[in-house]
């Protein structure tokens, strides 16, 4: 299933168009795409069913999706969580993943342009993992079954802010509005030959920046569940920002940083792609 925010209604993403799961459950389940993660399992089970099936698909424009998890109550993102680009940045791989967190109101939905702040805007696409059921100290054997669906994400960074003062302020430098891009939709894991193995790369203003398989990631996504879940309740609709792969512009010679006139595209396999514009 491929799951989508379409002008703030739920859809479900159909080879021909948008399948509104309001109106084809007869409101059993609400408009509103954030509210279906409090009751994942029992919307998972009815979209998979004959009647979601056999709605009407309708036509719709990328331009009108809106993040795929809108307002989640966590968002974690995780550094340095491939090799290569744990050595282009000068650190070792660490023993535990590192973690900080983008605050809610930098995330975005795909088709969006990014105002620019003052200072040096990076990019780093990761796969996002969407939570659906509660998780909490779980094992590695279940990790998937809380997974309620992958989509793409940018963790944009201002270079500036993030590294100023004696302790780097991640999260502040990561937050600024619209710096959260994620989409174009959610997909459920079944949709996957092997979720743990997805080609994912970049490109910036046509050039290719970034380009691996997250099969490369130190932690993949069940060992993420397992040692944040080992710390903090990871609740329905929370969503981790992975990890990047190598080809950051900060550890360029010279840097490349973006610019109003650039536009970054991310994909992943199985998902998409997802395109920020700058202004």
């Amino acid at each position: 299933m491929r799951l989508a925010n379409l002008a703030g209604r739920a859809v479900i993403v159909t080879d021909d168009g948008a399948v509104d799961v309001a109106g084809a459950s007869d409101g059993r389940f609400g408009p509103d795409p954030q509210a279906l993660f409090d009751d994942w399992p029992a919307f998972a089970e009815w979209a998979a069913g004959p009647d979601a099936g056999a709605a009407a698909s309708v036509p719709f424009e990328v331009s009108a999706l809106g993040a795929p998890v809108p307002r989640p109550r966590q968002v974690f993102a995780i550094g340095l969580n491939y090799a290569e680009h744990a050595a282009e940045a000068g650190y070792p791989p660490d023993s535990m993943p590192v973690t900080f967190t983008k605050f809610p109101s930098s995330i975005v939905g795909p088709d969006t342009v990014v105002e620019l702040p003052e200072g040096n805007v990076d990019w780093e696409v990761e796969l996002v993992v969407a939570i659906g059921r509660e998780a909490h100290k779980v094992a590695r054997e279940g990790a998937w079954d809380h997974v309620a669906g992958l989509t793409i994400g940018q963790d944009l960074s201002e270079r500036i802010t993030q590294m100023q003062g004696s302790a780097p302020q991640f999260s502040l430098g990561k937050s600024f509005p619209g710096f959260g891009p994620t989409g174009p939709w959610l997909v459920t894991p079944d949709e996957f030959a092997d979720p743990d193995d997805l080609a994912i790369s970049c490109a910036l203003s046509g050039a290719q920046m970034q380009s691996s398989r997250t099969s490369m990631m130190l932690y993949d996504v069940p060992e993420l569940l397992v040692r944040l879940s080992a710390v903090c309740r990871l609740l329905p609709g929370d969503i981790i920002f992975s990890g990047t792969p190598s080809g950051i512009g900060n550890r360029r010679t010279p840097p490349r940083f973006i610019g109003a006139d650039d536009v970054l595209v991310s994909r992943i396999e199985g998902i998409g792609e997802l395109e920020t514009r700058f202004a």
